[in-house]
């Protein structure tokens, strides 16, 4: 697009420029019900696998910390996340406008490890959107500090050891309360761009090529392709650039919707209903060396019982 403004403006060359929309990050500004193409695949590959390893953790009894691709938004973390029952799934949307902070993370896990003890169940998998990195508070993770960037100024997340860095704190957190845990870090990263199509994105991807090119031989230019309701909707570059960074904006997971509601009511996690359950955090507080009232002092906050510490 930028080249072909620049060489219409500049050199008076015009060319034609049409985008069929694609992203295994699902984060480009469009109607919410729209896919991009590429993320069912990555979803389809990276459910198959948190699956996979699922059956895993019951076998050997243990937790695991899995790591999804995507840079700012947490579609695909929590594709993977509902579609394969992992047992809880956490992206930065669900932070709102608030910084993530390191703590917080590490509560959310320790208290659901201690949730799934106190049904007997000594195994559980975690998906984590790696994006949480790029909104957590700096002084979180001195390893943040040093970070390699890339060319604009982002921080590369395949050279932060997120899952490793999560894991030690979390099983550091648990020793401390006298409670152990196995706990296995693994990351979901490029074997998901590379992936067969699902038969999903193969006709999707067929579609919306006959339609970028008869939009295109028709005299069209400078849009992103869309199919709404089996119509071709062709969407203007300009309305989807942020006019602040002069870049396409992100299109976050919408937390309030009934698809991320549906989503968190089957993890497996302290929630605000859970505190006026005196036989929940009496268990759960079995698992530590804290008494039921400390307990709720030290994560209260997580069911909205105590003031949010941070």
């Amino acid at each position: 697009y930028r080249v072909a403004k620049y060489a219409q403006e500049n050199m008076g060359v015009p060319i034609r420029v049409a985008h069929a929309p694609k992203t295994i990050d699902n984060d480009l500004p469009l109607p919410s019900e729209i896919r991009t193409f590429g993320y069912e695949t990555a979803r389809d590959l990276g459910s198959q696998i948190v699956i996979n390893i699922m059956e895993d953790a019951l076998t050997g009894q243990r937790w695991y910390f899995v790591v999804a691709m995507g840079r700012k938004a947490g579609h695909l973390a929590m594709g993977i996340g509902k579609s394969s029952g992992a047992t809880v799934t956490l992206i930065p949307e669900e932070w709102r406008n608030r910084k993530v902070r390191l703590q917080e993370v590490v509560d959310i896990l320790v208290t659901s490890i201690l949730r799934r003890k106190a049904e007997g169940k000594e195994h559980g998998v975690a998906v984590l959107a790696e994006g949480l990195v790029e909104y957590m508070d700096a002084s979180d993770l001195e390893v943040l500090a040093d970070a390699e960037r890339d060319e604009h100024g982002h921080i590369r997340l395949s050279e932060i050891n997120f899952g490793e860095i999560i894991k030690n704190t979390v099983r550091a957190e648990l020793l401390k309360m006298g409670t152990d845990m196995r706990i296995v870090n693994k990351d979901l990263g490029y074997e998901l761009r590379c992936a067969t199509p699902n038969a999903f994105d193969i006709d999707y991807t067929r579609s919306l090529g006959q339609a970028a090119v008869d939009y295109l031989l028709n005299g069209g230019s400078n849009a992103t392709i869309t199919i709404q309701k089996d119509q071709v909707v062709a969407i203007p570059f300009d309305e989807m650039m942020d006019p602040n960074t002069g870049r396409t904006e992100v299109r976050m997971v919408n937390v309030d919707s009934f698809t991320f509601q549906s989503a968190y009511k089957f993890m497996i996690r302290l929630r605000k209903e859970h505190a006026d359950d005196d036989m929940l955090i009496a268990r759960m507080a079995s698992f530590t060396n804290l008494s039921a009232e400390q307990f709720m002092t030290r994560y209260g906050y997580l069911m909205e019982a105590a003031p949010r510490p941070f």
